[in-house]
């Protein structure tokens, strides 16, 4: 096993510190005892600088310091997903540990995030590894990232949710899924009309998620999501994109405004983000989506229907799977 730490993050003037966090929690996920170690990061760095700058390269930050700034990040998010986040700081902070509990789908939809974020179209942590999910695995992933992300929205509206992205779980065509989610929310007739893309797909919404009222009139939360987890994807912003999917596919537009979300599986910086809700919507990230996922499960109880909550467990087992194969290697 050998991940990667970027030279930029440790050897530049800004510090990543989420790449920090996130070399931890990798190192302690993959690792036989569960463990990773400040002395992991400042070994990494110190190799990230000799690769920079040569074999008189520094750690411009100092060791103590860029311990210290991964501890702290990892602290903020223990704060932020509490048992939702399968990592434990020890009290000095120069310790991570993995804790993750195999029935603990919130804490399997952070690790599945975790890998997503690092996949080698995003970063080149696990590429030089042998620990990369396999082509046919990542298609996986990413597919299984679509059903925490359905159910993360449903959490987030305290509703139903269907999983719209193409391809559906159910293998339905777009006008046979759309008039099927309309039949519950009833607000507009679903109808392609004319100028409407000729191989819609998803037309850019994967999930849509609803919190009606007993009395079944429009007027209620409707949130649409747009799911990403490449590089581009703050280029793929749905604001906007409500009025030309009602005028495509309905010959009675519904009135009840759709709620833009961005859902990613990335840690996003905190500095950028007021930019990133302007200019995305909401967004749910990997500090939101497994609380989210957390709540869903008493959704599921109640009978709320939430397509493909059932299938999250797979996401479990395969954080599971995963772990023990790079264990193994």
């Amino acid at each position: 096993m050998e991940l990667y730490l970027p030279s930029d993050s440790v050897t530049g003037r800004a510090m990543d510190v989420d790449l920090l966090a996130d070399y931890l929690e990798l190192t302690a996920f993959f690792a036989d005892d569960s463990t990773a170690r400040g002395a992991d990061l400042v070994d990494a760095a110190s190799l990230a600088a000799e690769e920079r700058d040569g074999m008189d390269g520094e750690i411009r930050h100092g060791p103590h310091t860029l311990i210290e700034r991964g501890a702290n990040r990892i602290r903020q998010r223990r704060t932020i997903l509490g048992s939702a986040y399968p990592f434990e700081l020890g009290h000095r902070g120069e310790m991570v540990t993995c804790r993750v509990d195999d029935a603990a789908l919130g804490q399997a939809a952070y690790v599945l995030s975790l890998v997503l974020s690092h996949l080698r179209s995003v970063s080149p942590v696990l590429d030089r590894s042998n620990l990369h999910p396999r082509d046919e695995e990542v298609r996986r992933l990413r597919q299984y990232f679509q059903g925490c992300a359905t159910a993360a929205l449903a959490a987030e509206v305290q509703g139903a949710a269907w999983s719209f992205g193409f391809p559906r779980p159910d293998g339905s065509g777009f006008l046979e899924k759309l008039e099927q989610i309309w039949r519950t929310l009833r607000d507009g007739t679903v109808a392609r009309q004319a100028g409407a893309p000729d191989r819609p797909k998803d037309d850019h919404i994967d999930v849509f998620a609803a919190r009606t009222h007993p009395d079944g009139l429009p007027g209620f939360l409707l949130a649409v999501g747009q799911v990403a987890t490449g590089a581009n994807w703050r280029q793929k912003s749905l604001i906007g994109h409500q009025t030309g999917f009602k005028r495509s596919w309905f010959s009675t537009p519904p009135v009840t405004d759709f709620i833009p979300y961005m859902v990613v599986p990335f840690a996003t910086e905190d500095k950028r983000f007021v930019d990133d809700v302007g200019r995305l919507g909401n967004v749910l990230h990997r500090l939101r989506v497994p609380s989210r996922v957390t709540e869903a499960a008493e959704l599921a109880e109640a009978g709320v229907a939430i397509e493909g909550y059932d299938g999250l467990t797979e996401v479990a087992g395969w954080v599971a799977a995963y772990r023990d194969r790079a264990r193994a290697a």
